[in-house]
């Protein structure tokens, strides 16, 4: 079975376990508080109906109007800041259910709504996240050198220790804000900056619902928005460092998996194994000892080449697939899988427009042997270099 199979298998097996742990857990915890909240309302009921004489109908149809009266305590939901509001919780999926559509028209517009701009969203808090982790990577690496440290690459392990500090201090600064606006203690108020940035939206807690806000404070309604909206992107910018490091794991897979059907077709194509030996002390550009040169060179040799292309522009088509792929720890190098390709191929994608124009990599003996360039071997996992060429080597036998 694939890798990348047993991968997805196990992620689904992991989800459902930790539905049913996280279902167990909710039940020890809610269920008791639950049963005590409905004796306690059935009571207070009793009462009520006992107090004001009123009948089970009478009662219930006072539930409904206070249940219908609830968004309209909070003021007009519906004017510009409103809608605006709204327009937020929908294009966020946060989904408060503080105010709903009541028009049927309403009702539409909303599903049309969405259908454009969740993606939109998704999309455009993805790239801001990118931006942010590319502009951070880049001070932590000027940090580093005006520091004079030895080492100046910026690591995973940076990035996201940098991630999960603004995470926390971003949520810490809501709490502070919305518990003063709001009158919230400082846990509710971090609970809602959580269910709100995580864009659950439960709706148990909701900001601007109180003192007619969303008319009278204008000043808190646009820090509202903007921290919303603020914090989404910070945690768009981990989310993208973290999580989706992990989510481009079958890319990965799969563009290791082209490397490989790339370095046997070019095999393939070379016309079998030619092995060849090079003389450093020799000046001559034609390494000595390569055999079979004829049935490799000339045509053989372009045929190579243009199956090379073809094959390798399937590589590239897993090399841009996340921002997150190109923070690769370094020890990962060594397991690179190894392609003999132009040093000019892996860092240009202009190369693969060039057609019959790119330079023929195999001599016209069929050798990838040369004293005059780098050494061919390369790796194209995305933001490797070419491997430097052992010039202090006395010999060397490749195979092609």
């Amino acid at each position: 079975m694939k890798r990348q199979n047993v991968r997805t298998l196990a992620l689904i097996i992991c989800t459902f376990t930790y539905l049913i742990v996280g279902a167990a857990i909710f039940d020890v915890l809610e269920s008791q508080k639950e049963r005590t909240q409905r004796k306690e309302l059935a009571l207070r009921k009793a009462d009520l109906l006992k107090t004001f004489n009123l009948s089970t109908e009478d009662f219930d149809e006072l539930e409904k109007v206070v249940l219908q009266l609830k968004p309209h305590k909070a003021g007009v939901q519906w004017k510009f800041t409103g809608s605006f509001y709204f327009a937020i919780t929908v294009i966020t999926t946060i989904g408060y259910g503080h105010a709903a559509p009541s028009t049927d028209g309403g009702k539409v517009f909303c599903m049309l709504y969405a259908l454009l701009g969740i993606p939109l969203t998704l999309v455009m808090f993805q790239s801001v996240g990118e931006r942010i982790n590319t502009f951070v990577r880049y001070l932590l690496h000027r940090l580093k050198k005006c520091l004079g440290m030895r080492r100046t690459e910026v690591s995973m392990v940076n990035m996201v220790t940098i991630g999960f500090i603004s995470c926390m201090s971003t949520l810490c600064v809501g709490a502070l804000a919305f518990s003063h606006f709001e009158g919230w203690s400082f846990f509710h108020a971090f609970y809602y900056c959580f269910i709100t940035l995580t864009t659950i939206g439960f709706g148990d807690y909701v900001a601007l619902q109180n003192g007619h806000a969303l008319q009278n404070k204008l000043e808190y309604v646009a820090f509202s928005f903007m921290y919303i909206l603020t914090g989404l992107a910070v945690i768009g910018a981990f989310l993208n460092l973290a999580v989706l490091r992990f989510m481009t794991m079958n890319a990965e897979d799969e563009k290791r998996d082209a490397e490989q059907r790339a370095l046997l077709a070019h095999n393939g194509q070379a016309g079998g194994h030619i092995h060849c030996s090079v003389d450093p002390a020799s000046s001559s550009s034609t390494p000595s000892g390569c055999g079979g040169g004829s049935a490799v060179g000339g045509s053989g040799g372009g045929a190579a080449s243009r199956g090379l292309r073809n094959v390798y522009a399937e590589v590239l088509h897993f090399q841009s697939m996340c921002s997150c792929l190109w923070y690769k720890s370094r020890e990962k190098l060594q397991y690179s899988i190894p392609m003999i390709i132009p040093r000019d191929l892996s860092t240009s994608d202009t190369y693969m427009e060039q057609g019959e124009a790119f330079s023929n990599p195999l001599h016209s003996n069929g050798c990838v042997c040369s004293l005059q360039h780098h050494s061919g071997i390369s790796s194209v996992s995305t933001g490797l270099h070419s491997i430097s060429n052992y010039r202090n080597v006395n010999k060397r036998r490749s195979s092609i």
